[in-house]
């Protein structure tokens, strides 16, 4: 059997990436009733900022139950630990709580955090935001389940090395000792999965082709916009942490002139107005006074799928690449 379906419980070697403000209760519960893993991003069906940590975790919870009323499938609760954090305490109690299977974790590893999750009995999908062998074997050393090595391919806040999925990729699955790989950044049909598991990956691990899903929370006018552009129009520029990429409008145009002119990356995450800009650009469908983060797999989807075909597409065939 697959590794990664076997660690996760699930059909077949998926992972739906959590996508802040566009994940929600009926995303993750179709990707997940049909056999991949759907993953719950911060602020998940949400349309409202807090500040509030405990509130953030209640809000959480409601989705958990969500996709429990929805299907008796696997799913994933996404957490970034950080610097200073306030809002990993309540959300660890709510997964805890709420006897959450997987956990995806991005950001740097914390071994605490790491020993409390498993206390919970959950599986562990890390994510570095920058993979490098040395976080791949310091996260299976602390008991990483599955490890995601993601490309500059990706959409989202890009790694800092511009190593693409298919570099990064053999250089994670050479790095560690057992942990099963997934490869994330610019995959979205069967011929790039089949790659990824050419180069070791036992799976992948999917945002901007579940972003273009029938399912997904993203503008339906974005989606169409979407449609219309392929990987050479989206516009670059460097911010706080590293890079980023989206599609072409008033605000994204502003930031790639902001790059060009070399102001620094503090001066253009500012201007860029962190996830609201996202929220506002891709929720709401203003790309005017927010940006649309896509990765460059977009140049390979012609059409709006539902969730269940998108993972039977990806996926076919996978039992005999082993």
């Amino acid at each position: 059997m697959n590794s990664v379906c076997q660690i996760l419980g699930i059909e077949k070697p998926i992972i739906q990436g959590p996508m802040v403000w566009l994940t929600d209760v009926k995303l993750v519960a179709a990707v997940s009733a049909a056999g991949g893993l759907g993953s719950l991003g911060p602020n998940a069906g949400q349309t409202t900022v807090t500040r509030d940590p405990i509130e953030t975790a209640e809000r959480m919870r409601a989705q958990i139950r969500g996709v429990r009323a929805c299907t008796d499938k696997a799913f994933s609760v996404n957490i970034l630990p950080g610097t200073n954090d306030i809002y990993t305490p309540p959300m660890l109690k709510v997964i805890s709580e709420e006897h959450v299977p997987v956990v995806t974790y991005v950001g740097e590893v914390d071994e605490d955090i790491f020993r409390d999750l498993k206390g919970f009995g959950c599986k562990i999908v890390y994510r570095s935001l920058t993979p490098s062998a040395a976080n791949a074997r310091m996260a299976e050393k602390a008991g990483a389940d599955i490890i995601v090595a993601t490309g500059f391919d990706e959409g989202g806040s890009l790694p800092d090395k511009s190593l693409g999925t298919f570099s990064i990729v053999p250089l994670l699955v050479d790095a560690v000792e057992h942990t099963p790989i997934l490869a994330a950044g610019g995959i979205v049909d069967n011929r790039g999965c089949k790659a990824a598991f050419a180069l070791g990956a036992q799976g992948v691990y999917c945002g901007t082709v579940f972003l273009m899903s029938a399912e997904s929370r993203m503008a339906e006018s974005v989606k169409k916009a979407a449609l219309t552009h392929d990987a050479q129009d989206l516009l670059f520029f460097r911010t706080h942490p590293y890079f980023y990429r989206t599609l072409p409008g008033k605000l994204a145009n502003t930031l790639r002139a902001m790059h060009e002119a070399g102001e620094s990356r503090e001066v253009i995450a500012k201007a860029m107005g962190g996830f609201a800009g996202l929220r506002i650009g891709m929720l709401e469908g203003d790309m005017d006074k927010g940006y649309v983060s896509l990765g460059n797999g977009i140049s390979f989807i012609h059409s709006i799928k539902t969730a269940a075909q998108i993972v039977n597409d990806i996926t076919a065939g996978f039992e005999s690449w082993q």
